[in-house]
């Protein structure tokens, strides 16, 4: 009984903290809502529930930003971002994995070695090579500088490594080829981590903010940037910058909704790995 009254008290500790830590995590987003339903007047009051609700923040964000085209432009940038980056670290960490040539270790170490180099230190560079091609201010200029990640390859080649050999000889005993056995066997067996993936290759690329602004240049761009204008040296509105923000996070909350599954999946996984 003791022994049971241990195990219970355990789970009962563990489950207040998880349920703490939750909390905590999601009190932020839950202000920036409170916060973005304010009046004015009200903007700056501590209570945690907003009365009277009020929807002129969002009224002022519709009228004074082409909140579609932001939205538009800025899911262009993540969905083209995050499915160029997943299929070609998917190409490169299927090589790492299971083919075997001279310096393999070697290259894999060096291009891992590059995700510690802040993206700040080749921002010059990369900045004069778009110009040089005339992708300055176009989506594209965006996009093209970040289309790998070398996290992304060293993620995917974990799970690759752990992935049956039997299998891939198997297939290979069947006539398959390396591009068909990826496709046909690796790949379905890897949707989970490529979903939990995929999710943080979006945000990543959702969210980012310095890059487009230098790229684009133009305030009505990207949503981050048309934010960004309410904060003005006149004075910051911060109601509409929780009004934007809450809408900003609409499509990162309907992506993890969607692939909810298969993240859990993802992570059971890992845990019995």
């Amino acid at each position: 009984m003791s022994s049971m009254r241990t195990s219970r008290l355990r789970a009962a500790t563990s489950h207040s903290m998880l349920a703490l830590l939750s909390l905590i995590s999601v009190f932020p987003v839950y202000w920036m809502i409170a916060s973005s339903f304010r009046r004015p007047e009200d903007l700056y009051d501590q209570s945690l529930l907003p009365w009277p609700l009020s929807v002129g923040n969002y009224r002022q964000v519709f009228d004074s930003l082409d909140v579609a085209g932001l939205l538009g432009n800025t899911l262009v940038i993540a969905v083209v971002t995050a499915a160029g980056r997943l299929i070609i670290c998917l190409l490169a960490a299927y090589a790492f994995a299971a083919w075997d040539f001279r310096g393999r270790t070697v290259l894999f170490l060096a291009f891992v070695a590059t995700w510690l180099i802040p993206f700040r230190v080749t921002m010059i560079s990369n900045y004069l090579v778009l110009s040089n091609l005339g992708l300055l201010n176009t989506l594209a200029g965006v996009i093209v500088p970040n289309l790998c990640s070398a996290l992304a390859v060293l993620m995917l080649r974990q799970h690759m490594q752990a992935f049956p050999r039997e299998l891939l000889d198997a297939a290979r005993i069947d006539g398959r080829g390396s591009w068909t056995t990826l496709w046909t066997v690796v790949v379905p067996n890897l949707r989970p981590a490529l979903a939990s993936l995929s999710i943080l290759l979006f945000i990543s690329a959702w969210n980012e903010y310095f890059w487009p602004a230098l790229v684009l240049q133009r305030a009505n761009s990207v949503v981050q940037l048309g934010i960004r204008g309410f904060l003005t040296a006149e004075g910051d509105d911060w109601g509409a910058v929780m009004a934007g923000s809450g809408l900003a996070c609409l499509p990162v909350f309907a992506l993890y909704l969607v692939m909810q599954r298969q993240v859990i999946d993802a992570f059971v996984r890992s845990g019995l790995r």
